[in-house]
C-alpha cells in the first residue's frame, strides 16, 4: 500500500511564525525598557506574562527551524489559527504595558520619621510611625497605572495618622482585584472603620467594594472617594457611606459631562469638588495619558488640592 503523500510546511507559514515571534520579542523588550519600574514594582502577573511570552517566542522560532511535515490541510489551518491568536495575544501584552510612577511619587515611597512605607508583591502600605487612627484607607489605582504613582497624593493621609493601603492589581486592572479589600481588612483587625477610594476604573471597583462593605458590623466602610471616576451602577439608595467625588475640569477621559451624568447614581448628599485646570493624569504621577485633556494648572498645585480635599473628607467621616 502506498504511503499518503506528504508536504512540507509552506515557506510563507514558516516565515510568518518567525515574524510574529520577532514582533513579540520587540513588544516584550519595549515593555521592559519603557516600563521597567512598573514591571518590577507592580503585581507580578505582568512580569510573568512577559516571561511566558518570551519563552513561547523562543520555542516558536526553534520549531520553525525544523522542517516538519504536515499530512493534511486541517493541521495547517489549526496552526494558522494559533498564529492569529498569538498576534492577538501580543497586542494585548503591549496594551497592558503599565504607566510607570514618576517623581515626586518615587520620593514619597521612602520611609521617614513620620511615615513607614512597606511594599509587597500585592500592595503598598503607608502607616504613621505613631499610634494610627482606627480609620484606615484602601485605594484602587486606575487601569494600567502603577500603584506607586499614587504615593505622593496619598502620603499626606499617613502623615496625618491614617494607615493607607494601595492595591497592586493583577495586570493593573482593578476588576481583577475585587477581593483585595476583604483580604486587606483581615490583615488589619485593629481598624474599625474604612474609607475606600479609587482613580478612574479603580473608582468603579471601589464603589462596588464600598457598597458591599458599608453594612459590615465590625469594620464598616464609612467613606468612598472618587478620583476622576463614577460608579458602574446605581448606588444612590443602597450606599450608606459618605461620598466625595473629585474630578478634573479638563479631564479628557472622565469628562465633566460624564461626572454630571453620573450624579443620579450617587447618594444625594455626595460632595462634588472640581479641580480647576487639572486633567485625568493629575491624580497620580505617571506622566501624560493618551486621550487626556490639556492642563492649565501645575501638577504640584493640583496634587496639593487633591490631597487636601481627600484628607479633609477622611477626617470628617472618621470623626462621626
Amino acid at each position: 500500500m502506498r504511503a499518503k503523500p506528504t508536504a512540507k510546511v509552506r515557506p510563507w507559514f514558516v516565515w510568518t511564525v518567525r515574524i510574529v515571534a520577532a514582533a513579540a520579542l520587540v513588544v516584550v523588550g519595549w515593555a521592559c525598557v519603557s516600563s521597567w519600574g512598573a514591571v518590577v514594582h507592580g503585581h507580578p502577573t505582568y512580569a510573568v506574562l512577559l516571561a511566558v511570552t518570551l519563552v513561547l517566542c523562543v520555542v516558536a522560532v526553534l520549531r520553525s527551524l525544523r522542517a516538519r511535515m504536515i499530512r493534511s490541510g486541517w493541521r495547517l489551518a489549526l496552526r494558522t489559527i494559533v498564529v492569529v491568536l498569538a498576534v492577538a495575544g501580543i497586542a494585548i501584552v503591549g496594551w497592558l504595558r503599565p504607566f510607570t510612577a514618576e517623581a515626586p511619587a518615587l520620593a514619597a515611597m521612602q520611609s521617614s520619621s513620620t511615615v513607614t512605607v512597606v511594599e509587597t508583591l500585592t500592595s503598598i502600605e503607608m502607616a504613621p510611625t505613631g499610634t494610627p487612627s482606627a480609620t484606615a484607607i484602601f485605594f484602587e489605582p486606575g487601569a494600567k497605572v502603577e500603584a506607586r504613582a499614587y504615593a505622593a497624593t496619598l502620603r499626606p493621609l499617613a502623615e496625618a495618622g491614617f494607615t493607607v493601603v494601595i492595591a497592586k492589581q493583577p495586570l493593573a486592572i482593578a476588576f481583577l482585584s475585587l477581593s483585595d479589600f476583604d483580604t486587606t481588612r483581615s490583615v488589619f483587625p485593629a481598624v474599625d472603620r474604612w474609607v475606600v477610594g479609587g482613580h478612574s476604573l479603580g473608582g468603579v471597583v471601589a464603589a462596588i467594594q464600598a457598597d458591599d462593605g458599608d453594612s459590615d458590623t465590625s469594620a464598616p466602610v464609612v467613606g468612598l472617594f472618587f478620583y476622576a471616576s463614577l460608579p458602574a451602577s446605581d448606588i444612590s439608595s443602597s450606599l450608606t457611606a459618605r461620598v466625595l467625588s473629585l474630578s478634573a475640569a479638563h479631564d479628557g477621559l472622565a469628562t465633566p459631562t460624564d461626572i454630571d451624568a453620573a450624579k443620579p447614581l450617587l447618594p444625594p448628599d455626595t460632595q462634588y469638588i472640581v479641580i480647576s485646570g487639572a486633567v485625568h493624569a493629575y491624580f497620580a504621577d505617571y506622566g501624560a495619558q493618551p486621550g487626556d485633556g490639556i492642563p492649565t494648572v501645575s501638577h504640584d498645585k493640583a496634587r496639593s488640592e487633591i490631597a487636601k480635599a481627600t484628607l479633609d473628607f477622611v477626617r470628617e467621616v472618621s470623626a462621626k
